[in-house]
């Protein structure tokens, strides 16, 4: 990569030659007169000229010079810092690997709230600790020195966020070492971290879930369907807010689940697993072709609040098909059904643990323990990409195995016409026998 120059004035010639005739513009000054240029006055007049590490020549136009000088210092300095990393990456700062990792991230359209989650995590914690130190003198000690810095700072109470914020010291010494920075390769293992107290998990009744859908609709009625979405489809929050009228097959009792909303904003589902068409019992077709025929509209205001609107320039919002939307018709916020939901939960009398997402936990529960899907069925409707994660994490035994009677063992013994204590002398050693032994 060339380094840059002093910006170029395409309007203006470098070389005039007034014996040709060529006569001034008004650009200049009698001590330095300027002739005009084949581009005078046709489109920017300053261009940044340098050519790039591919070996192409770029030459951007800013209308001031001062912005195609700091173009220029740009390019100069992430020359430099090329030119000194090839040599030693080591000697580069935390801070510009952390940047790079996330704007790479970003570039490759990770999941938006995870890289919001390690941003944070780099900006709070993990840069005031070492953002300043050189790669390459980051040693084992340091990891265990970060721990120590997480436990004592104020405001971290929870071992979980101590270990979450870990994971992301330990991605970003991994993506260090991937770019040639001479890091130990132990730096961050077998770090001793604090001991996480798993979560008590909430196990909800059929009576739990009608009861806190009963709340939602005294709280906010346009929400409740929500809650059958979540228990009777297995949908996450984003997916419920996602969901759009063209994406319900109303005959067949069919949901595609194609996007998820978060922030308002449609993205990506969590994973591939997620994506799938998805066969729902009729009852829950029935819930929401009640809710469109209720709430397929915004909610009507009076015509005062629509001058208002129309005074303060008010746009109203698209018509996206969203199934579920807010008062005025625009998709479903976290911060506004959250608010909604810790209200239900407490009118319902549900531990104030319970979260929305336990309402997918009720879902797989009650498909694993019908007795009516196999394993790989139950697997496969709560879309999870792992079989493990299905019945390690969300099928919770005491609902499972509940109504269920156990009669294999007298099946298997129902041969033998021996009377019950004879058969318990038969397989069990009198005690003379195991004193002769």
């Amino acid at each position: 990569m060339s380094k840059p120059i002093e910006p170029f004035d395409r309007w203006h010639k470098r070389y005039p030659k007034p014996e040709r005739g060529e006569t001034p513009c008004q650009c200049g000054t009698p001590q330095q007169p300027l002739y005009p240029s084949a581009d005078h006055d046709r489109g920017h007049r300053w261009q940044a000229r340098y050519t790039d590490y591919s070996g192409k020549e770029k030459r951007p136009a800013f209308a001031s010079w001062q912005e195609a000088r700091d173009c220029l210092d740009r390019v100069l300095l992430a020359s430099e810092r090329q030119a000194w990393r090839d040599n030693n990456p080591g000697n580069l700062q935390v801070e510009y690997f952390a940047t790079e990792m996330m704007e790479r991230r970003r570039k490759r359209k990770k999941n938006t709230n995870t890289c919001d989650t390690y941003e944070s995590h780099l900006r709070s914690h993990i840069l005031p600790f070492v953002g300043h130190r050189p790669a390459g003198s980051l040693r084992r000690p340091d990891s265990m020195a970060f721990v120590d810095y997480l436990l004592d700072k104020q405001g971290l109470d929870s071992a979980c966020t101590v270990v979450q914020i870990f994971k992301t010291w330990r991605i970003l010494m991994h993506y260090m070492l991937d770019e040639d920075v001479p890091l130990p390769p132990n730096i961050v293992a077998r770090i001793d971290l604090p001991d996480v107290t798993p979560r008590v998990k909430v196990a909800l009744s059929p009576g739990q879930v009608a009861a806190v859908a009963a709340a939602m609709r005294k709280v906010a009625p346009r929400y409740e369907v929500l809650i059958w979405l979540g228990a009777c489809a297995g949908l996450r929050q984003g997916e419920a807010f996602g969901l759009k009228r063209s994406q319900v097959a109303w005959d067949h009792a069919l949901l595609h689940i194609e996007e998820q909303r978060q922030r308002g904003k449609a993205v990506r589902l969590k994973t591939k697993a997620s994506y799938a068409t998805l066969p729902v019992d009729h009852f829950l077709i029935e819930q929401l072709t009640r809710h469109t025929s209720r709430f397929s509209e915004p909610e009507p205001i009076s015509p005062a609040a629509r001058r208002r609107r129309r005074a303060r320039g008010y746009v109203e919002p698209p018509d996206e098909g969203l199934i579920v939307t807010n008062r005025y018709g625009r998709p479903v916020l976290h911060t506004d059904f959250h608010q909604k939901w810790r209200r239900a939960v407490k009118q319902a009398g549900l531990p104030d643990r319970t979260r929305f997402h336990d309402l997918k936990h009720f879902y797989t529960t009650t498909l694993g323990g019908s007795g009516k899907h196999d394993p790989k069925t139950v697997q496969a409707l709560s879309r999870h990409a792992k079989f493990s994660e299905t019945w390690d994490t969300y099928a919770h035994p005491p609902l499972a195995v509940e109504e269920v009677t156990v009669t294999v063992f007298g099946t298997a013994f129902s041969h033998i016409n021996t009377p019950a204590g004879a058969l318990r002398n038969a397989v069990t050693p009198s005690a003379s026998t195991t004193r002769s032994t």
